[in-house]
């Protein structure tokens, strides 16, 4: 990348074009990258074409591409986000290499990447997939690790549509935000970082257990049987026990996925447990999970609106309002009242 300090021309060039950095390069394919490349005339301070796609780039090409990636001359137009998100999204550690993105288009990928893992975990709930799932959250901890403000921008990216997947992913950018507002000086606890990996794996986790409930039972849109009902009500003991085969047993985890459904009063499930039985972990989730819930269009819901589902949550003596409140601040800095 390129270190010499940007004038007004190149300020308004990289509003249209990113920079490509050496590690980026290295991830396209050597003789035919994903999207088209264009290369910095310097004295003019223009971009002109190098590469199109569906093109081939000779050896004398790549090598004159590597070289001048190397002097920070290369760009690609931020027109092709979405290729580009999903070129970055199979390879998601590449976000902490390159600094052209902003922070919403950093969102889309972590969005893209960690609803994709979130679709194969729950096709295939084995440790091979799962480990490859808790990599890329381990991404975007440390994403957020390096700066905790980024939090806000992560959290906007919520799908609408209620799916397994969607919902995991929603939960863990949500219920990481609350996390973080509630925590403002979490980078001083020497424990802040484990912290902040459990509790994401425990957020994209607690609904593990619905993998194995038939698709047909969870997307029901008829009213449920009481032998039905019994069968969705095992999803966290069910979750609890992939944990165990995935060599994920850590507390906090086990308390998002055990405890996301118990209630302060005691009337929620599967232990019915109440007041300090409870566990922050535990509440945090219950809160983001119903949240998340409730403002996405599920087969036999309508969504709620944010600011509604907030308010809805804020007045219910059975969510921890240590964590209702979070809601409504969160709502409040990322503009979705």
């Amino acid at each position: 990348m390129s270190e010499k300090p940007l004038n007004k021309e190149m300020e308004d060039l990289e509003e249209e074009y990113y920079q490509i950095s050496p590690d980026i390069l290295l991830s396209f394919n050597k003789f035919r990258p994903p999207l088209n490349i264009f290369r910095l005339k310097e004295d003019v301070i223009r971009l002109v074409p190098f590469y199109k796609v569906g093109e081939r780039l000779s050896k004398e090409m790549g090598e004159e591409l590597e070289n001048l990636v190397q002097l920070g001359l290369i760009f690609v137009s931020r027109a092709d986000h979405a290729v580009y998100v999903k070129h970055i999204s199979y390879q998601l550690d590449l976000v902490l290499m390159d600094r052209h993105l902003t922070e919403s288009e950093t969102a889309d990928i972590f969005q893209a990447a960690l609803t994709r893992r979130m679709e194969e975990f729950i096709e295939q709930p084995v440790k091979a997939v799962a480990d490859k799932l808790v990599a890329d959250v381990m991404v975007l901890t440390e994403y957020l690790w390096q700066d905790v403000n980024r939090g806000k921008a992560i959290s906007r990216r919520v799908h609408p549509k209620h799916t397994l997947a969607n919902h995991s992913v929603n939960c863990g950018f949500v219920g990481l935000q609350l996390f973080l507002q509630s925590a403002p000086d979490i980078k001083h606890d020497p424990k802040g970082r484990q912290a902040l990996d459990r509790l994401a794996l425990g957020l994209f986790l607690h609904d593990a257990g619905m993998s194995k409930i038939p698709a047909f039972l969870r997307e029901k849109t008829q009213t449920i049987t009481s032998e039905e009902r019994q069968k969705i009500l095992k999803h966290p003991l069910l979750g609890m026990e992939m944990l165990a085969k995935l060599d994920l047993r850590f507390p906090e985890v086990e308390q998002c996925v055990l405890q996301h459904h118990e209630r302060l009063g005691g009337s929620g499930y599967p232990q019915k447990l109440s007041g300090a039985d409870l566990s922050v972990p535990g509440l945090l989730t219950a809160v983001a999970d119903s949240y998340c819930a409730m403002i996405t269009e599920r087969p036999y819901a309508k969504a709620m609106t944010p600011k509604a589902a907030a308010a809805a949550l804020g007045g219910d003596p059975k969510y921890d309002p240590r964590f209702t409140k979070q809601l409504a601040t969160y709502l409040i800095n990322t503009k979705q009242m």
